[in-house]
């Protein structure tokens, strides 16, 4: 036992040993000024960028963006026109589908998802840990195979016997194409978003739910009253996720929608011609599609290292 003790007290001194050099070094100035270095080398191509799409366009083609700093000639033309361009998309069209898209898809999954993760955290059923485990490794299953699988039960339905327990949407079910991709998206987020809602649900102390128990609050009352408020930051943090995940997609939206349903990324693919010679117009379209990204970003940050760094003392 004493040798245990020992080795116990070895591990433990140089592990803090380890880690005060990595604290000690990570704040230093050198390490300080790296960052800064690396950030900056970073954002210099989204400054140019940014400056490009309020020049002319002769000018974008006959000389760098950083000439703009000394001779500044600027016009929102770029943004106008891109707003509208398209003929069978216009940008603005697609600006509206793509939030159509996104919220929904980012909603559901949360709603989903919460639900499964207090159950696997605080209702013992049989089976709990064995179900877990299937959902957590499907996070390894690539998006690509289940393309096709998801097309053709859209498509025909699920079927068992006689019995059709999915019917299909076909072409144009449930408001267009706009229930599949909901469904794809919700379908492809359960299993990190259950992942990391139960690891924040199960630290929540027992002594909490057991004192709502013995009030006589039952699941409903305690899922709604104590877990969810105290789950907000992981929420929170998985809907940044989800929400960035879903107005950036560009495979699973274009697979499951077509023609006047077609969301943003699709539009700004379109956006600079056949041969890439309207990309001034694509360095206005694509500052337009991040504005609601910053916007959910900024509006959610709070919660946001707080749901990062959930479960991790405890998974």
């Amino acid at each position: 036992m004493s040798t245990v003790s020992d080795s116990s007290r070895r591990l433990l001194k140089a592990t803090e040993k380890t880690g005060g050099k990595l604290r000690k070094a990570s704040s230093s100035r050198i390490a300080t000024a790296a960052a800064f270095l690396i950030a900056a080398i970073w954002t210099i191509p989204t400054f140019g960028l940014f400056v490009s799409s309020f020049r002319e366009a002769n000018d974008i083609k006959t000389t760098g963006w950083w000439t703009a700093l000394s001779n500044p000639s600027f016009t929102l033309e770029n943004y106008a026109q891109a707003f509208v361009s398209g003929d069978s998309l216009p940008l603005s069209k697609a600006f509206l589908n793509s939030l159509v898209i996104t919220i929904p898809a980012a909603i559901i999954p949360i709603i989903i998802a919460s639900l499964a993760a207090y159950a696997f955290a605080w209702i013992n059923f049989k089976g709990r840990n064995t179900l877990f485990i299937l959902v957590f490794a499907l996070q390894i299953v690539p998006i690509q195979m289940a393309l096709v699988p998801l097309l053709q039960m859209f498509s025909d339905g699920v079927k068992i016997g006689e019995l059709y327990i999915l019917p299909g949407l076909g072409v144009n079910g449930l408001d267009g194409a706009y229930a599949k991709v909901w469904i794809a998206h919700t379908i492809f987020a359960l299993p990190l978003a259950i992942f990391m809602l139960h690891n924040f649900i199960s630290e929540i102390p027992e002594e909490v739910i057991e004192a709502a128990r013995v009030d006589g609050a039952g699941h409903g009352t305690i899922f709604t009253r104590i877990v969810l408020p105290l789950a907000t930051p992981a929420i929170a943090s998985f809907g940044i996720f989800q929400f960035l995940w879903v107005w950036n997609d560009l495979l699973v939206a274009t697979v499951f929608t077509s023609g006047g349903e077609l969301p943003i990324t699709k539009a700004l693919q379109d956006l600079s011609g056949s041969y890439g010679q309207s990309w001034e117009l694509l360095t206005a379209g694509a500052f337009i599609s991040m504005i609601i990204p910053l916007v959910v970003f900024f509006a959610l940050q709070r919660f946001f290292v707080r749901g990062l760094l959930a479960g991790a003392s405890k998974g």
